[in-house]
C-alpha cells in the first residue's frame, strides 16, 4: 500500500532508488580510494594539500547521496525500476563496441577495422538499405583518409602487416 508521501512525490518514480543506491555506493567507493589516489604534503597549508579539495568534494557528495536517499519516499523496487535498469545497461553496449574497436585496430589495422565497425554498427542500429552501408563504406574511407593522410596522426601498424613483403607493408603501416 502506497503512503501519502509516496502518492505525492512530485518527480518520476522508476530508477530512483537504484539511482541513489548507485550514487551513494560510487561516492563512498572514490572517498575510501582517496588515500591511495592522493598524497599528504608535509609544511603545507590545508588547502594547498593535493588530497584537500577532492576529499571536500567527494566528501559533499557522499553527503548529498546519503540525504536523497534519506528523504525518498519509497524503499522498495519495482518493475519499473527493473525496467529503467535495463535501460541504463543498454548504454554499455556501446562502449563495449567502442573497447571492441580499440582493442583491435593495433591487431587488424585502423581501415579494415573502421570499415567493419561502421558497417556492423549501421546494422545493429537497424539500418538495411543498401545505400546506407554505401554510405557507411564511404564515410569509413574518409575517416581513414582524413586522419592518417590529411592530419598525419600516428596510429600504429596492424600485427597483421607484419605477415606482408616489405614495401607492401611499409604503404599499410604509412596509408591504410
Amino acid at each position: 500500500m502506497t503512503t501519502e508521501r509516496e502518492r505525492r512525490f512530485p518527480g518520476p518514480r522508476r530508477g530512483q532508488l537504484l539511482f541513489a543506491l548507485a550514487f551513494l555506493a560510487l561516492s563512498l567507493l572514490l572517498l575510501m580510494l582517496l588515500p591511495w589516489q592522493t598524497t599528504w604534503l608535509a609544511k603545507s597549508q590545508l588547502v594547498a594539500q593535493p588530497r584537500f579539495w577532492p576529499a571536500v568534494g567527494l566528501g559533499l557528495m557522499t553527503a548529498c547521496g546519503a540525504l536523497y536517499l534519506a528523504r525518498l519516499p519509497w524503499r522498495r523496487f519495482t518493475r519499473f525500476d527493473t525496467a529503467e535498469a535495463k535501460r541504463w545497461a543498454a548504454v554499455a553496449e556501446y562502449a563495449g563496441w567502442f573497447m571492441a574497436y580499440v582493442l583491435l585496430v593495433p591487431l587488424l589495422g585502423y581501415l579494415p577495422v573502421t570499415l567493419v565497425f561502421v558497417l556492423s554498427l549501421a546494422r545493429r542500429l537497424g539500418y538495411r538499405r543498401r545505400g546506407v552501408y554505401i554510405a557507411g563504406a564511404i564515410f569509413a574511407l574518409a575517416v581513414v583518409v582524413i586522419f592518417k593522410g590529411f592530419l598525419s596522426v600516428r596510429i600504429p601498424g596492424a600485427a597483421v602487416y607484419e605477415y606482408l613483403p616489405t614495401a607492401l607493408r611499409a604503404f599499410f603501416i604509412q596509408y591504410l
